[in-house]
């Protein structure tokens, strides 16, 4: 049995994990093998002598008063978990061991792991895999969850009856729902996909499940930094974003470089960059914008291709149902009447692109009216679609 302490090292390299954790999950499987064994309600330890490479497993008895009522096995049905009172010992007891010994410390009886039956080697094998299993779980979960909002690229391996697409991802797998596909899209067994990582969780069916999404606007983000050199250079930033996937998107650059045009940069000559994009959102119309930290001026410039007269910035707290305090921003557009149209935008998608972009419920007001309008196609609709696209 002690074998396994010769191959911790190659155990470690296969899973792909610290050396420390193997050694960790062994010792534990050795504690549970011996409650499994043994008696459930008595405390076990183990120690790795690496020296002499011997698993060592051992009693754990606390040293307590004599009168101690944990001696007497009376009151114990008190505690939350079993407590066997062979758990303990009386000091004077003790001390007939070992004089040093006080009360609170630990005695240790040592065991022989072979004289716990035949089955024992099999059933420490079986935890060791499963504690094993839980610690590449936890990694990979950990090391995913570092990618969220991180591009991927990956082979479509299977397509479910609900329409979930399943990729492969390295050592996990990857699910993108149809949430998270583009309208329109379809893939197949073998088609290879770019997608950013949206979240990560446990499946009790798939086990790990990384989900990938391409409807998010970190996704479109993700693009614009594999075609514009100067994103990666720091000579440009996204600073917002937003879409309403596979119809039209915002983005929103600030240049950090007096020779770096923000939108030229973004849309590249003859509109090949941003050309590259579209094609890959399956179509999506994209509007590039210069980011500026005056709201008003933001908004303005967010309702393109409306020409805006004036906008009125207004905020409040909102206490939500969990008690947190939101703080909402308000845009009261002034525009003429025959730019309208245009700022709303078909289906109202411009005016809503407008308001996550800014995060802003805006209201417009025309010039000839001289009053809001309050319908529907004139708001935003912000939260809605934040809940839908985020």
């Amino acid at each position: 049995m002690n074998k396994i302490l010769d191959i911790i090292d190659q155990i470690a390299n296969e899973k792909n994990i610290q050396v420390q954790e193997v050694e960790e999950a062994l010792i534990q499987s050795m504690i549970r093998t011996a409650k499994k064994l043994g008696d459930f309600s008595l405390e076990y330890g183990s120690t790795i002598d690496k020296e002499n490479k011997k698993l060592n497993l051992f009693q754990k008895v606390e040293v307590v008063k004599n009168d101690d009522i944990r001696l007497s096995g009376e009151e114990l049905d008190e505690y939350e978990n079993k407590i066997s009172k062979d758990n303990f010992i009386a000091i004077d007891e003790a001390k007939e061991l070992d004089d040093t010994l006080e009360i609170g410390d630990i005695v240790q009886y040592d065991m022989e792991f072979e004289h716990m039956g035949r089955n024992a080697a099999s059933i420490l094998y079986q935890e060791l895999e499963y504690r094993l299993n839980n610690f590449v779980s936890d990694n990979l979960f950990d090391k995913y969850k570092k990618n969220i909002g991180k591009l991927i690229t990956a082979d479509v391996t299977s397509i479910d009856s609900m329409e979930n697409t399943f990729v492969e991802i390295s050592e996990v797998r990857g699910m993108m729902s149809r949430k998270n596909r583009i309208k329109g899209e379809s893939f197949k067994v073998g088609d290879t996909i770019k997608a950013v990582v949206k979240s990560v969780h446990i499946d009790k069916q798939h086990g790990l499940i990384v989900e990938i999404s391409r409807t998010s606007p970190k996704f479109l983000e993700a693009l614009f930094m594999l075609e514009v050199p100067e994103l990666k250079d720091n000579k440009l930033s996204i600073e917002a974003s937003a879409r309403i996937p596979g119809i039209r998107a915002k983005v929103a650059t600030m240049s950090h470089d007096t020779n770096t045009d923000p939108i030229g940069s973004m849309v590249g000559i003859k509109g090949v960059r941003i050309d590259a994009i579209s094609t890959e959102l399956n179509g999506e119309n994209i509007d590039c914008l210069e980011y500026t930290a005056i709201k008003e001026k933001f908004v303005a410039r967010a309702l393109s291709p409306a020409t805006v007269e004036a906008v009125v910035i207004t905020q409040e707290d909102v206490i939500q149902d969990d008690g947190y305090k939101k703080r909402i921003y308000k845009a009261k557009v002034t525009i003429k009447q025959d730019e309208k149209s245009k700022a709303i935008g078909k289906a109202g998608v411009n005016i809503r692109l407008a308001g996550m972009l800014t995060k802003c419920d805006i209201e417009l007001e025309t010039i000839e009216q001289g009053e809001y309008t309050q319908d529907e196609n004139n708001k935003t609709g912000v939260d809605e679609l934040e809940a839908l696209f985020k």
